[in-house]
C-alpha cells in the first residue's frame, strides 16, 4: 500500500516510521500542503493523508482521482476543508479521525482558571518586576455557574472536570447525555446566556449554530460574563466579542480558535506583520487570552490523530469501509 502524506510536521515522524516499518506501507512524504502544485505527488498513491490546511475543491479532487488515488483521510476532527459531496460523487472513500477528548477538555479548564484568576496581567506584572495585587483580585470557582454549551465527548469531558470544583454547572445541547445529569442540569439556550457568570463553547460547527454567539446573545448574558471558545472560531461573531470587550459587556475572553487564523496560527512570523487586524486589537486586553489553537495539542492527540487517519486508510485498502467514514 502507498500513501502520500501532506502537511508532514516533525513531532509525525517518530510514528510514522513506525507504520512504516510495522505494516510495510510505502510513504511518500512532504511538508507541504496538498495543492495543485504538489498534486503530482499523489501519483501511483491508494490513499492520501492531510492535515487542515490543503482544501481539497472539486477541481482538485479530480486530479487525485486522476492519480489513482481512493482513499482520502484528515488528520483532524474537522472535515469541512474537503468538498465531502463530491468527493462521495466520484467515489472517493473519505474518513477523519477522533482522538481522546481529555487535552482539550483540560485545557479549556486552565483557560478558565487563567480568566477568573486574572494571570494574564499578573504574569505582565512579573516580567517588569511588578508585584502588586491592585486589580489582581480574582473569584472563586465555587461561587460561580458555568453554563457548556455541546455535551458531546468534549463538553461532557469538561463538565466532569468542573465537578470537582464545586461550582454549579448548567448545559445546552439538542441531545442530551445522561451520562452527566447527576452532575450538571440540562436547560434552555437562553437559560445558560441569563444565568451563566462563565460560557464555554463545545458545539460542533453547523449552519444552524454558525454565529451563535452574537451581540443579541451576548445583550442577554450577564455583565461581565467571560467567555471561552475551543471549538470553532465560526461559532461567535468576532466584532460582536469586540464590542462586547470594549463596552465590558463581556468580563473577559479567552479563544483558542480564531477567524482567519490560517495563515497565522502554527506558522513562524516573528518577523512579520500580522494582518489579522482583529487578532492584533483584541490580543492587547489584559482581559483577553488568545492561544495558537494548541487545546488538542498533547503527545496523546497527536499520536492517535496520525495512528487513526492510518488505520482508516488501511482498513479502506482490505475493506472498503473504516470506523471514521464521513
Amino acid at each position: 500500500m502507498k500513501i502520500a502524506i501532506f502537511e508532514k510536521r516533525p513531532y509525525e515522524e517518530k510514528i510514522l516510521e513506525q507504520y512504516k516499518k510495522e505494516y510495510n506501507i510505502d510513504f511518500v512524504i512532504t511538508d507541504e500542503i496538498l495543492d495543485e502544485k504538489t498534486v503530482h505527488l499523489c501519483d501511483g498513491a491508494d490513499a492520501i493523508s492531510t492535515l487542515g490546511y490543503s482544501t481539497l475543491n472539486a477541481d482538485l479532487l479530480d486530479k487525485i482521482k486522476a492519480y489513482g488515488v481512493k482513499y482520502l483521510s484528515t488528520r483532524t476532527i474537522g472535515y469541512n476543508h474537503y468538498d465531502l459531496n463530491y468527493a462521495k460523487k466520484i467515489g472517493l472513500k473519505v474518513s477523519n479521525v477522533t482522538y481522546a477528548p481529555n487535552g482539550v477538555a483540560d485545557f479549556t479548564v486552565m483557560l478558565i482558571l487563567l480568566t477568573i484568576r486574572k494571570y494574564k496581567p499578573a504574569m505582565w506584572r512579573q516580567n517588569v518586576n511588578d508585584y502588586t495585587l491592585n486589580g489582581l483580585m480574582g473569584k472563586e470557582m465555587r461561587h460561580l455557574t458555568v453554563g457548556v454549551l455541546g455535551t458531546g465527548r468534549i463538553g461532557s469531558t469538561v463538565i466532569r472536570n468542573l465537578s470537582g470544583f464545586g461550582c454549579k454547572i448548567l448545559c445546552f445541547d439538542k441531545y442530551e447525555n445522561d451520562g452527566i445529569k447527576d452532575i450538571a442540569q440540562y436547560v434552555t439556550f437562553d437559560e445558560i446566556l441569563s444565568k451563566s457568570d462563565i460560557i464555554t463553547i463545545h458545539m460542533p460547527l453547523t449552519e444552524e449554530n454558525k454565529g451563535i454567539i452574537n451581540k443579541i446573545n451576548i445583550s442577554k448574558m450577564k455583565n461581565g460574563v467571560i467567555i471561552v471558545n475551543t471549538a470553532r472560531s465560526e461559532l461567535a461573531n468576532i466584532q460582536d466579542l469586540i464590542e462586547g470587550i470594549e463596552t465590558e459587556k463581556i468580563g473577559a475572553l479567552a479563544l483558542d480558535v480564531f477567524e482567519n487564523e490560517d495563515e497565522i496560527y502554527h506558522h513562524y512570523l516573528s518577523t512579520d506583520i500580522i494582518k489579522n487586524k482583529d487578532m492584533a486589537y483584541l490580543r492587547q486586553f489584559p482581559n483577553v487570552v488568545l492561544t495558537q489553537h494548541m487545546a488538542f495539542f498533547t503527545d496523546s492527540a497527536v499520536e492517535e490523530m496520525i495512528s487513526n487517519s492510518l488505520n482508516c486508510l488501511m482498513s479502506f485498502y482490505k475493506t472498503g469501509t473504516c470506523k471514521n467514514e464521513l
